[in-house]
């Protein structure tokens, strides 16, 4: 396959650099396997022949052009951490000419690829709308507000839609070059992963701050502190509302347009989070966890930390 990688002023180094090194080793490791797949052939383009990055590097690349003929467009991240910025970043002029791209990759029927920040270009650029997308899950309620087209499930390690794959946070670009080998031949991407020493992370729900994401609106902030005091207790969100002095389906617009989610399960977030601190930090037994964080059977907790976690409880006792 002939992939084209996006090199453009301000790009995040360690993602730019991942998805080059993983595309990198499958063809170098290839051959181990008994019916190697084709060799991917990796061209880096961008909107001049020399780029700077994030960190202040200098890379050489090949004309945007160049992505005509590839089978795939691979956006690394922006490095931008300030949602306001990165924002005015991708809508801006300075990121003009890799919109166009993107755009008409797609409009071509090409596949586009992007992780972290990166999906934020996408986004911009009008592929993602009516699409199922993924992206840093801190960044979830900000892109669900801007880009409300677009179906986000900030849960997901990586997800594709039509022709368009996203993943998640920084990292997670390692992530997504795994899952374009994937794409042509699964042995050879777990190969590439025990020889990187990557484990298999199909989600980023083990990772995400519940209190994080509740800062991007006072109400929902207000209800994460209420539900926090009260993790131990029976909460019913008709009684949260009266506390804080809205009405119910106020509270209830409010958590869906910020987190995407109810505010019961935002709750049964907020319980898996603190009964895995619990688990990691204490030798409490897992039944009187579960009576901590307000379940009265051990198998309910078990069941939610296995949903939203991927892991055992015993297996997070163990980390």
């Amino acid at each position: 396959m002939d992939v084209a990688v996006v090199a453009y002023d301000g790009v995040f180094d360690s993602g730019l650099c991942a998805v080059l090194d993983v595309l990198d080793a499958a063809n170098a490791m290839r051959e181990q396997l008994p019916q190697p797949p084709p060799a991917w052939n990796v061209t880096t383009v961008g909107p001049r022949r020399r780029v700077r990055t994030g960190a202040g590097h200098t890379v050489s690349a090949a004309p945007l052009g160049a992505a005509e003929g590839a089978g795939l467009l691979l956006v690394p991240a922006l490095a931008e951490r300030r949602p306001d910025a990165l924002v005015e970043r991708v809508s801006g002029p300075g990121t003009a000419a890799v919109r166009r791209l993107v755009a008409a990759t797609r409009e071509r029927g090409t596949p586009v690829a992007s992780a972290c920040t990166g999906t934020f270009l996408l986004a911009e650029s009008g592929v993602l709308d009516g699409r199922r997308a993924t992206t840093s899950w801190w960044l979830a309620p900000v892109f669900r507000r801007r880009y409300p087209a677009v179906t986000v499930d900030e849960t997901r390690m990586v997800t594709s839609c039509d022709g368009v794959t996203t993943a998640g946070a920084a990292f997670g670009h390692v992530d997504l070059a795994l899952a374009v080998v994937r794409m042509s031949s699964p042995a050879l991407a777990d190969l590439i992963a025990r020889y990187l020493v990557v484990d298999e992370r199909p989600s980023q729900s083990a990772y995400t701050i519940p209190s994080a994401l509740a800062q991007a609106d006072p109400t929902v902030a207000a209800f994460e502190r209420w539900v926090r005091l009260r993790l131990h207790e029976p909460i019913g969100i008709a009684e949260a509302a009266r506390a804080l002095g809205v009405g119910e389906r106020t509270l209830q617009r409010a958590v869906r347009r910020v987190l995407g989610v109810s505010p019961v399960r935002f709750v049964q977030d907020l319980r898996v989070e603190q009964a895995t601190h619990l688990l990691r930090t204490t030798d409490l037994p897992v039944g009187v966890v579960a009576r901590r964080v307000g379940y009265e059977h051990a198998a309910t907790l078990r069941v939610l930390l296995r949903e939203r976690t991927g892991a055992t409880a015993r297996a997070l006792r163990g980390r």
